[in-house]
């Protein structure tokens, strides 16, 4: 593994817009990712496994549930230092920035905000140390862009419910502690439910062969007739909206990993384009390869706004959902076409696992997907503007 070198373009000076503190949280995850992500993430990415060790470290630097209140466990931070860690995260690598915001935004969300006080007592502090790993289920074998159709239902049996149905492409499935499970009732209302690891009849098999997100564990949940305590119901928000809040949340997070990415593979090919001779003069001195260059630190620089305003609207509880959509679907499309311009300035050297664009550009296929697909979001925000839903 090549040393990381890595530096942060900041063309615009937007580190004059944070505060000391979103300054000191996103040095410290940067230097931590540093040392502990970049010298083993291309071994685990090869051998398509999850680092287990570095849980405890994605912990002690806010990776999990940042801005959830210090009495729960979390760190009490604004949106934009949860954005920051989220960046930094995701420049090491999306599947570890995977895990991390899973479990932040679709495991340690619902329960702070949908849950009761003895829910978010016994389960949020757990979360926020990595003593317990959450997983999130929504998307179904048949349902994905739309989760309302879901099938995953449970019946009220008196002293207990009664889980059935399946899940798929789920992060964390394989090794998780909990499960956030979203599943309709007898009328079809959907409601949050918490599966614990070792209920009788839940089962997580994990999905192998593939060629993304491949250092980060991914399976099904299955529930066969398993026996959830009622008490395990989150009480206080029921229907779509309920896994579509935690989404929010989620996606806001991708927007901000997205542009860690891409300022990985920005940042090595510049540093490649000055080394890398040919023709008697670096590669940086022509102009095809400055266009590259040029476009993309100018597309960081955009993107790096439009998230710093988002930021500053979550804060203040005004980000809509559609504005979080924009976010997402322009900064992971930004990413992949920098990552995939990247590639190419390196030439075959682009393919191997001693630079981490490929890797990058091989993680970004899943998250143009995952948490609405790029089409689906260009849908949220043409209803946004026009009125007119265009889903179906």
């Amino acid at each position: 593994m090549r040393p990381d070198l890595f530096q942060s373009p900041d063309y615009y000076l937007l580190d004059e817009l944070l505060s000391d503190e979103h300054k000191m949280v996103r040095d410290a995850a940067r230097a931590w990712v540093k040392k502990e992500v970049s010298p083993i993430i291309e071994e685990y990415a090869q051998r398509a496994e999850f680092p287990h060790q570095i849980v405890k470290g994605l912990g002690e630097i806010g990776g999990f549930g940042p801005y959830i209140p210090v009495e729960y466990g979390g760190a009490g931070l604004d949106q934009i230092s949860y954005g920051l860690i989220m960046q930094e995260i995701e420049r090491g690598d999306s599947g570890v920035r995977s895990t991390s915001s899973v479990q932040s935004s679709l495991v340690m969300y619902p329960i702070w905000k949908y849950g009761n006080e003895e829910q978010r007592m016994k389960y949020l502090p757990k979360l926020a140390t990595g003593e317990f790993i959450g997983c999130f289920g929504l998307t179904e074998p048949d349902f994905g862009s739309n989760p309302g159709g879901m099938v995953t239902n449970f019946k009220d049996m008196g002293d207990h419910y009664l889980l059935n149905g399946a899940k798929m492409w789920i992060s964390n499935a394989p090794f998780a502690d909990i499960a956030v499970v979203w599943a309709k009732n007898e009328e079809g209302r959907i409601h949050g439910l918490i599966v614990e690891r070792g209920m009788e009849g839940f089962s997580t098999p994990e999905t192998h062969n593939k060629w993304s997100l491949r250092a980060s564990a991914t399976g099904e949940l299955i529930f066969d007739n398993v026996k959830v305590p009622k008490e395990n119901l989150l009480p206080n928000k029921s229907g779509l909206g309920a896994p579509l809040g935690c989404l929010d949340s989620a996606r806001y997070g991708i927007a901000w990993g997205a542009i860690g990415a891409a300022m990985d593979c920005y940042d090595t090919a510049l540093r490649y384009s000055k080394e890398r001779i040919q023709f008697d003069k670096p590669i940086g001195a022509t102009q095809l390869q400055q266009k590259k260059l040029a476009e993309m630190i100018t597309e960081i620089t955009k993107a790096q706004l439009l998230t710093w305003r988002l930021g500053v609207l979550r804060n203040e509880g005004k980000a809509t959902t559609a504005q979080i959509s924009m976010a997402k679907r322009n900064n992971v499309d930004m990413a992949l076409t920098i990552a995939r311009d990247a590639r190419q300035m390196l030439g075959g050297m682009g393919i191997t696992g001693e630079y981490s664009i490929m890797r990058h550009m091989m993680n970004l296929e899943s998250v143009v997907t995952y948490e609405g697909t790029h089409d689906i979001h260009l849908l949220i925000t043409g209803m946004d503007v026009t009125g007119f839903p265009a889903f179906k």
